[in-house]
């Protein structure tokens, strides 16, 4: 049986006993609020990083009103103190369980700049106040929820959980960390966007099941005894097999039984020593026979990933350990995961099956204040401000980008609202969101233009292995059509009331220009004068390490943008984004994407460097320096990686060409790169000639390039003045 056939829709479930259909004006945030409301005691308590803004877009009031209308009675504990178990028993112990996560952002990216320095502000936070969360918030309020109440159970979810679920590098230890399901001793860990799996786990637990025995969850993970199996009729397969290192095999039919071709072949064997006219007894079996029985074996496969201790010390297995688990990620294939960690498993089920139009328009069209809770008065959070207006349409990204959390979070399969859903939340805002004249800011998600769009055939879909739809180009089985967009841009313009709507998303260009009636609507009515784009780079070199299409893309995406802007008469600009010291990117691909810019007149204002942030594929060529979408060897391609100081600082500097802080590090690295004619004041020139001032107070440098930053094998020695950066020259364009 198929897990869809055995799925309940979450609008179907029958309601708890808690709260008989009552709706709290806001979730209860202390014990008045919850004597108001004529609670004793909360089922579910919810302990978040970030401020209560009981808004959709907003992961705690989302989850903690789908439970509400399951009738449970939740609170919230925001932002609690970390340094005492104080705040941790506001509410009283739950009844069920604690649900902890690190808010809408992982902690740590939330403090850290991508150069590992504390961050000033943080705008999930009233006043826009930094430090109100601590460094890897999971763990420390989980510990404060077991101080609190010793022997409470703890869920533990969000993104910082969901790409913690696995033994993980991370960058600001710079180690192997293990899962966090280790570290904030839950008794659950849900991954991804997990309504469906929360929803199953709260049903069972206000039946008495306990949440550590709960094991046959879709998007969960859980702590097991070494060489646990949940029955006798499980196989343990070695991860090996799915992706062998060092050896190139190619993949065969992910439903293809082992077991079934060596039945074949004995079988082949009797029959050629069987006697001519010996009775053969013949069974039909329809291929939706064979196909369910594969199925059912697949489903009760669990994959075996090197061990935490090996992935830890070994690169070369932890990029393995990488490769194998995005393979295994598609909801309609997957299999679990298990990973040993000391004496116990990790074991991972497959990912949740996603959400149906029906159950989007069910959670995003409950009753939501559309507002900060009352306590925060009047004060500014500045998050509250950017997405007071907007409208989450769809989630998911089959794009697949390297450097990007969003596919390991919320999955390659795209999950939209209906079109009647989306309509009425604008009318809402209209209606009930204060300060509203008329601007919605914008209808999107994780990417504006990937509404509807989906896999042609659902059974192509299911069997799918590929990393991204669009990489290295667009899949011919991936529907690109942008006719539902385009309707719902014109159904949403002329609801009274609504003056203007931009699209505040990032754009995937190389899917739009499929669709240039797409381009033509939303050039002419959705951009305020600017549009952001992320190209990230024009190098294919770097661009092949971050799975997103060549430049050429952009570039007939910018020629259609131009084109309908000027028959809209408007004058509009494009705003490109790019990352600076991704790995495998060579000094020189900077030096070419610093001439592309200054030959198309775009001056970076916002320069982002690349973050290793955990479970990425590009986290797993920046610490082990492989290249997991490739198989993995000893012997297999060795990425650059740009960790010192100097080289990261002279990345960001060639994006920012045009800024003279910068041109000292530029001049002297374009003379050791070979390139000083691109010093001076001709029109190809990234930089001019250092005035009569600059080269007196100019005081000899010597080697002031300081050593490696961390993980970097040894400080590298001086370098004679005229030894280039590179091997050979520039390539000028």
């Amino acid at each position: 049986m198929s897990a869809l056939a055995t799925l309940t829709p979450l609008n179907q479930y029958k309601p708890h006993w808690g709260t008989r259909g009552q709706i709290a004006p806001f979730l209860p945030m202390n014990r008045q609020e919850m004597l108001e409301l004529e609670w004793d005691e909360c089922d579910i308590i919810l302990v978040t990083g970030d401020a209560y803004l009981d808004h959709p877009s907003f992961g705690m009031a989302l989850v903690g009103r789908l439970l509400e209308a399951q009738g449970f009675r939740v609170g919230i504990i925001a932002q609690p103190r970390p340094d005492s178990a104080v705040d941790f028993a506001a509410l009283g112990r739950p009844r069920l369980f604690f649900g902890v996560t690190a808010g809408n952002m992982d902690s740590m990216i939330n403090h850290y700049t991508a150069d590992k320095k504390p961050r000033s502000d943080d705008a999930y936070t009233a006043g826009g106040l930094a430090g109100k969360r601590p460094d890897r918030a999971v763990t420390i309020y989980s510990q404060r929820c077991r101080e609190a109440y010793p022997g409470v159970q703890i869920m533990i979810g969000g993104i910082e959980a969901s790409l913690r679920r696995i033994a993980q590098y991370d960058y600001w230890s710079d180690k192997v960390r293990q899962s966090a399901l280790v570290y904030a001793k839950a008794d659950i860990l849900l991954f991804g966007n997990a309504e469906r799996a929360l929803v199953e786990v709260a049903q069972r637990a206000s039946m008495g099941e306990r949440l550590r025995d709960m094991h046959d969850i879709r998007g969960t993970a859980f702590l097991a005894p070494a060489g646990w199996l949940p029955d006798p009729g499980w196989q343990l397969e070695d991860s090996s097999s799915v992706d062998t290192p060092g050896r190139v095999e190619p993949h065969g039919d992910p439903y293809a039984m082992e077991a079934e071709k060596s039945g074949a072949a004995s079988s082949g064997s009797a029959c050629a020593t069987a006697p001519a006219d010996a009775p053969k007894p013949i069974r039909l079996v329809s291929k939706a026979e064979r196909l369910a029985a594969r199925l059912e074996a697949r489903m009760k496969t669990v994959v075996r990933l090197p061990a935490y201790e090996q992935v830890a010390n070994d690169p070369v297995l932890y990029a393995h350990a990488s490769r194998v688990l995005h393979l295994e990620s598609n909801p309609g294939n997957a299999r679990a995961l298990v990973q040993r960690h000391g004496e116990r498993e990790v074991w991972i089920n497959p990912p949740p099956i996603p959400l149906s139009t029906a159950e989007m328009d069910h959670i995003y069209g409950l009753r939501y204040a559309r507002n900060p809770h009352p306590s925060y008065g009047s004060v500014h959070i500045p998050a509250w401000e950017m997405i007071r207006f907007s409208i989450n349409i769809m989630r998911g990204c089959f794009g697949g980008c390297t450097f990007c959390s969003i596919t390991e979070h919320e999955g390659r399969i795209i999950q939209s609202r209906s079109e009647a859903s989306i309509l009425n939340e604008i009318e809402e805002i209209r209606d009930k969101t204060k300060g509203f004249k008329g601007h919605i800011t914008d209808l999107g998600g994780p990417t504006a233009n990937m509404y509807r769009l989906a896999c042609k055939d659902p059974k192509i879909e299911s069997s799918c292995r590929r990393l991204s739809c669009v990489y290295p180009g667009i899949c011919e089985n991936l529907n690109t059509d942008h006719t539902p967009l385009v309707q719902l841009y014109r159904k949403a313009r002329a609801i009274p009331g609504v003056k203007k709507i931009s699209i505040g998303s990032g754009l995937r260009y190389d899917i739009a220009v499929r669709s240039p009636e797409y381009i033509k609507e939303l050039v002419t009515h959705h951009v305020s004068g600017y549009l952001k784009i992320a190209p990230e780079h024009t190098e294919e070199n770097v661009l092949s390490k971050m799975m997103k299409p060549g430049v050429d893309a952009f570039e007939r995406f910018r020629e259609l943008f131009d084109r309908f802007s000027k028959q809209a008469g408007k004058q509009q600009y494009l705003i490109p984004y790019f990352i600076a010291a991704h790995p495998g990117t060579a000094d020189e691909d900077m030096l070419n994407l610093a001439i592309w810019l200054k030959k198309n007149n775009f001056r970076p204002d916002q320069v982002q460097a690349f973050t290793p942030t955990p479970m990425a594929m590009a986290t797993t060529m920046w610490h082990t320096r492989r290249n997991p979408l490739r198989k993995v060897g000893r012997n297999s391609e060795i990425v650059d990686n740009v960790r010192d100081a100097y080289r990261r600082k002279l990345h960001k500097a060639f994006l920012r060409y045009h800024d003279p802080k910068h041109w000292p590090i530029l001049r002297e690295a374009l003379v050791q790169m070979g390139r000083p004619d691109l010093i001076g004041g001709a029109a190809h020139c990234l930089v001019p000639h250092p005035t009569a001032a600059e080269r007196a107070q100019q005081a000899p440098r010597g080697n002031a390039r300081g050593g490696g930053g961390p993980g970097t094998a040894a400080p590298r020695p001086p370098k004679p003045a005229k030894q280039p950066i590179l091997r050979g020259k520039a390539r000028g364009r």
